[in-house]
């Protein structure tokens, strides 16, 4: 007795039964969605870079403050009250005869103003205040490449994020067709005009088609929950699209761009502020080998019980000078440490240019090539729609292997795949453009 080898198995049809299963699973349960531009502002509040960034800058404005207030005269104002007692022998009254105790106890009040001035400090208030208004530009510069990079790491994970949702829709899709053709692989199995060899190869195809989707959906878990976390939430948060996104038709004007971020970007900008602030610290650490002219003055009021504490005033005026002439190397200590740190700006801000500069032509040439794929899988997922509409004709008809449909199938699943890589990888391209210039194209 043969066996009907144009009869699926039992165990072909479990397999089969338990792949639909899988492709029935649901992909992701109800969870929060954001816009681009939600993502960027919370970013914006919740990265502790930008918080830091945000608190130096509250520092370098009371930085500011101080040093204008260094041409201020100090003010202070003191109280004080006093109980004293001596003892001594006893004596006697000689008119009474009464013994009067030697024991004494005094109370005084006093109470006064004070205040002083620098009238001259060897110019170190004036580098002081420069060295201060520096620092609060390289701050202020810093919090604005602090918010751009806040905002490109929420755009990268944002679109990390909706490539993956729809790379699942991919790869949902390639599994709708894989278990198409099992379906007519099978059917012509039963009637004979395909091989069992037909209905494996579909099988094992649907089995492939099913674990790329059920890598999607892990890589759709992974950068939702680390968009989530970004944007300062405990959840996954989903991505929401925008029709905006599939725009490409940015074409920059390179040069322009170059020279415009190597004069506003705030990577530059910082790194400049903080050259300026180290050649006014070496000139405030210069200002010590000069005299300091002070003038201070005081008034006081003083008072006791001998005298019903009547208060007394006294009055004081100071006009002083002060020139270290020689401190042990201390300055000269303080100016090389400060030169040292002037050198280190200089050189940090010619390689932040430098860096800015690579970078740009990095992402032009990524955004050149991005805009050239997106064109290409454009193309090439109408080409291969078209070759499986007509690979699968001539399968139903005989003139086709079940080779050449899923080959034809696996073309049309990798040209899209290569659609959404190429449109998110432009769109990222973009974003960093925009951070390495402080401002949206």
């Amino acid at each position: 007795m043969t066996k009907d080898t144009n009869t699926p198995s039992p165990r072909l049809g479990a397999l089969l039964l338990l792949l639909l299963g899988v492709g029935a699973y649901p992909l992701r349960a109800q969870i929060p969605s954001v816009t681009l531009e939600e993502a960027v502002r919370r970013a914006k509040q919740a990265q502790p870079n930008v918080v830091q960034a945000r608190g130096s800058v509250r520092s370098a404005e009371a930085q500011v403050r101080t040093a204008k207030g260094a041409y201020l005269p100090n003010l202070t104002a003191n109280s004080s009250g006093a109980t004293s007692f001596s003892a001594g022998p006893s004596r006697t009254d000689p008119n009474t005869q009464e013994i009067i105790s030697g024991d004494r106890t005094s109370k005084s009040i006093s109470m006064g103003l004070s205040a002083s001035v620098d009238l001259f400090t060897g110019f170190r208030r004036g580098a002081d205040s420069r060295t201060a208004k520096a620092t609060r530009t390289a701050a202020e510069a810093s919090l604005t490449d602090q918010e751009f990079q806040a905002e490109l790491a929420a755009t990268q994970q944002f679109f990390d994020a909706l490539a993956a949702q729809e790379l699942v829709a991919v790869r949902q899709a390639s599994v709708k067709l894989a278990e198409q053709q099992l379906a007519i692989s099978v059917a012509k199995l039963r009637v004979g005009q395909a091989t069992r060899s037909d209905s494996l190869r579909s099988l094992v195809n649907l089995g492939t088609a099913q674990s790329n989707l059920v890598t999607a959906q892990s890589d759709v878990a992974r950068t939702q929950a680390v968009l989530g976390r970004t944007l300062g939430l405990d959840s996954r948060v989903q991505a929401t699209d925008d029709s905006a996104f599939y725009r490409t038709s940015l074409v920059p004007d390179t040069v322009a761009l170059t020279q415009e971020a190597l004069s506003r970007s705030p990577q530059v900008q910082a790194s400049e502020a903080n050259t300026q602030a180290a050649s006014a610290s070496v000139k405030s650490a210069r200002a010590q080998y000069f005299p300091t002219v002070a003038l201070s003055g005081s008034t006081s009021w003083n008072g006791s019980n001998g005298n019903d504490y009547q208060l007394f005033s006294n009055r004081q005026l100071t006009l002083g000078l002060s020139w270290p002439i020689f401190n042990r190397f201390q300055r000269e200590q303080t100016i090389e440490t400060r030169l040292a740190n002037l050198d280190n700006a200089e050189a940090t801000a010619a390689d932040t240019r430098r860096a800015v500069q690579s970078s740009l032509t990095t992402q032009y040439a990524t955004l050149d090539a991005a805009r050239v794929r997106i064109d290409i899988s454009r193309t090439s997922i109408e080409a291969a729609q078209e070759d499986l509409r007509v690979v699968n004709a001539r399968y139903q008809a005989g003139a086709a292997t079940i080779l050449d449909v899923l080959t034809s199938q696996q073309a049309l699943a990798q040209a899209q795949v290569d659609a959404v890589n190429a449109r998110f990888d432009y769109l990222k391209a973009k974003a960093q453009i925009e951070a390495l210039i402080g401002r949206h194209l």
